[in-house]
């Protein structure tokens, strides 16, 4: 079911306004050359829950950063509800994701370019369960 126009709305002021938010806790807690950017941010029919897709770099830190933000939820949803007061009459609940389709493009090319070729080396691929 495609999105109503006032889903995308609303879901691009969350992005905005979450992409500041974001990179200023980054920044006031000391994580120095980390780059947080919000890819997506999905709201659902009857705007409860908002899905925000994560992009990290440098992508050693990303699963303990979406780990950290998850639990701060409480605060980066206050955090938006008071920039967003004028604009929206309920914030959304947010759930974060990490959003991992830069490292699976990077692994296609890479395969492309002969770098990592599973034919050469078989371990490269998923070993596969029988049912």
């Amino acid at each position: 079911m495609e999105e109503s126009q006032r889903q995308k709305k609303i879901a691009s002021v969350l992005q905005k306004d979450l992409v500041d938010v974001l990179q200023r806790a980054a920044t006031q807690g000391g994580l120095q050359g980390v780059l947080i950017s919000v890819t997506k941010v999905s709201v659902t029919v009857d705007l409860s829950i908002a899905k925000v897709y994560l992009s990290i770099f440098p992508n050693n830190k990303a699963k303990e950063l979406v780990q950290g933000i998850k639990t701060n939820t409480a605060f980066i949803k206050h955090e938006l509800a008071q920039r967003t007061k004028n604009q929206l009459r309920r914030m959304p609940e947010l759930n974060f994701y990490l959003d991992d389709s830069l490292e699976y493009i990077d692994g296609i090319e890479r395969s492309l370019k002969g770098l990592e070729n599973p034919i050469n080396n078989p371990d490269l691929l998923d070993k596969r369960k029988k049912s």
